[in-house]
Parts: C-alpha cells; sequence; structure tokens
C-alpha cells in the first residue's frame, strides 16, 4: 500500500453531475480522510455510481471537483493513488487470471507482486485457475478476478461499485475480511457502494444519497439503514 497521507484522501467541493434536465448530483460536500471505511448507500438511481466513477476520474462533472490524495480525480497523481473496482468486471479476453494480475502490478511500478498476489488468488478461491482465461468464466469468478486485481496494485483509496453481486457467500466473507485488513492493516481508506445492510453496518461511516443528495452521514449504529437503501 502507499504511504498514509496526512490530507483527506477524498473529498468532493461543491460537486454535480447533470445529463440534460437529468440531476444525478446535486451540490456535493463530502471530505473522508485516511483509513475509513465507509459505506455508500442508498436506492438505484440515488448517485452512488455516478460518485465513484467520478472520484475515479471516468466521468467528469457538471461543476464543483473531486480531489483524490490531493489531486484532481483523472490526473496521474490520483489514478495512482486509487484503485477501482466497478460493478461490471472489466477484463481482457485474451489474458489469463495471472496474466491479468501481472500487467496490472507491472501497470502500477508494484514491487515483489507475486507472492500478494498468490496470497490473492488463493484467498478468494482462484489459485487454481490462475492460467485460465477469465473470459471462460462465471460472473462471480469474474468479478472475483477483479477483486484481485483491485487489491493487489498499490493503493491509498479504494473505490468498490456493489461488489457482493454474484459472489458465493466464501467470496463475500473473503473479499471483506481483505478490505478490512486493507483499512486496518495498511491505514487505506475504503468506499463500498452497497445494498447490503449487513455490510453497511459494519463500516466506520455510512453515507446515504437520496436523489442525488446526502441525507444521511454519520455512524450506521445511529439510524435505520432499511428505509434509505430499499
Amino acid at each position: 500500500m502507499s504511504p498514509t497521507p496526512t490530507f483527506p484522501l477524498l473529498a468532493t467541493n461543491n460537486l454535480s453531475k447533470s445529463y440534460g434536465d437529468l440531476v444525478a448530483l446535486e451540490a456535493l460536500d463530502i471530505t473522508i480522510t485516511a483509513g475509513q471505511r465507509v459505506a455508500l448507500v442508498g436506492r438505484n438511481g440515488s448517485g452512488k455510481s455516478t460518485l465513484l466513477k467520478m472520484a475515479a476520474g471516468l466521468l467528469d462533472p457538471s461543476s464543483g471537483s473531486v480531489m483524490i490524495t490531493g489531486h484532481p480525480a483523472g490526473s496521474l497523481e490520483a489514478r495512482a493513488a486509487l484503485s477501482y473496482l466497478p460493478d461490471e468486471p472489466v477484463l481482457y479476453d485474451d489474458l489469463s487470471v495471472i496474466e491479468h494480475v501481472e500487467y496490472t502490478c507491472r501497470l502500477h511500478n508494484s514491487k515483489d507482486w507475486e507472492e500478494r498476489a498468490v496470497t490473492l488468488l488463493e484467498r478468494l478461491g482462484l489459485l487454481a485457475r490462475a492460467e485460465a482465461l477469465p473470459s471462460t468464466f462465471s460472473r462471480g469468478l469474474r468479478q472475483k478476478t477483479a477483486a484481485v486485481l483491485s487489491l493487489v496494485r498499490p493503493f491509498s483509496l479504494l473505490l468498490v461499485d456493489e461488489p457482493f453481486v454474484g459472489l458465493d457467500p466464501s467470496g463475500r466473507e473473503a473479499f471483506v475480511e481483505l478490505t478490512d485488513e486493507a483499512s486496518s492493516l495498511s491505514g487505506a481508506t475504503v468506499v463500498v457502494a452497497t445494498h447490503q445492510l449487513d455490510y453497511a453496518r459494519s463500516a466506520d461511516r455510512c453515507i446515504a444519497l437520496r436523489d442525488g443528495r446526502v441525507v444521511y452521514d454519520g455512524p450506521p449504529s445511529d439510524v435505520d439503514l432499511a428505509p434509505l437503501v430499499d
């Protein structure tokens, strides 16, 4: 993992995103600091994926800004600090699992990655399939492959969009344990957009969106999460 910064890992300032007359996010001001485990919750269409994509530099804001470790989202510095796991795995058809891992690690100048890769593949149940092509995998195995790629590279901030879709119980448990370790052992900040109430309740902080606005931001124990998700 990267060294723990002293400034916010993610900060939005008056951030908004519109598609014509449709407002996906409206005047969002959020600050997330190092080491936090944040559950981002809300109904479908509340703006969760839009926020994560803008933070990852994949969408441009309509107004306002997103800063990652003090750098504009999408900049080289922000991309180096941030690892993003989308809701739909993005994988190459002609690369094996281990070739995906090696490509990702070399792209991010990761040193001594082989041992960590083996550990991640084993814990997520993919070690026996390391030489296989993910293009032949089920949705769940593709999701596990994408999870390995998001965790094997260096990062200070991990953004995850609906990671549990298609994962079996052991895969869900392993992924939660790995992200918790990234936070507790390495000081990384982890932001997970999810509908899973059990995960949201275990987070340090819950941010709830509705119609592109923040309707709750605080400890998950202080609010009834069910109406915010369903």
